[in-house]
């Protein structure tokens, strides 16, 4: 880990895994089958497994597969979000937390580009792995304690934001994401 990530990451406190627990139960609760919080809480998974599973395995390559998987689900996920909840956030009143938000997911994206220069091989890597794992964990801490609650709570539009998510992480990813029966 570089100084500047060690600096960050001292004074940046990360939430427990308790507290993280209880954010993601308290806003499923909020969330209704297959509305793009549920859809979001359902991504926010699939990331925190992709990190897990980078950090279970050994081999170089096994690293590199690991890296391109994680990036596809985070990356269309951030683009969804980027595209869709951020801009509707801020139409809700909360510019200061949707441009926090944006922040917190340009740097994520920059720390994936470093480490794509770093040896699979190189304990460096597994450093860089656990800093952006900690970093993106907090940014998800912070959506599902309180700044998408608070969308799910004044946002306009509701059923589109939802349409809008699903479109965006699809085309970025290929897959679709499930949909409100």
């Amino acid at each position: 880990m570089s100084i500047i990530d060690k600096a960050l990451a001292a004074v940046t406190p990360q939430p427990g895994q308790e507290a993280r627990a209880e954010a993601t139960a308290q806003a499923r609760e909020a969330a209704a089958p297959g509305d793009w919080l549920s859809l979001v809480l359902d991504h926010h998974e699939e990331i925190r497994g992709a990190f897990a599973r980078g950090r279970e395995v050994k081999s170089a390559a096994d690293r590199q597969a690991a890296l391109k998987a994680l990036a596809l689900v985070l990356n269309g996920h951030s683009i969804a979000e980027e595209l869709v909840l951020y801009p509707a956030l801020g139409q809700a009143g909360e510019k200061m937390h949707a441009a926090h938000a944006y922040l917190e997911q340009t740097t994520a994206k920059a720390q994936m580009a470093e480490l794509e220069n770093i040896a699979p091989s190189d304990t460096a890597w597994r450093d860089k792995w656990e800093h952006i794992e900690g970093a993106v964990l907090t940014h998800m801490y912070e959506e599902e304690k309180g700044w998408f609650i608070t969308l799910k709570q004044k946002g306009e539009h509701q059923a589109r934001l939802t349409d809008r998510y699903c479109e965006e992480y699809e085309r970025y990813t290929g897959a679709p994401a499930p949909q409100a029966a």
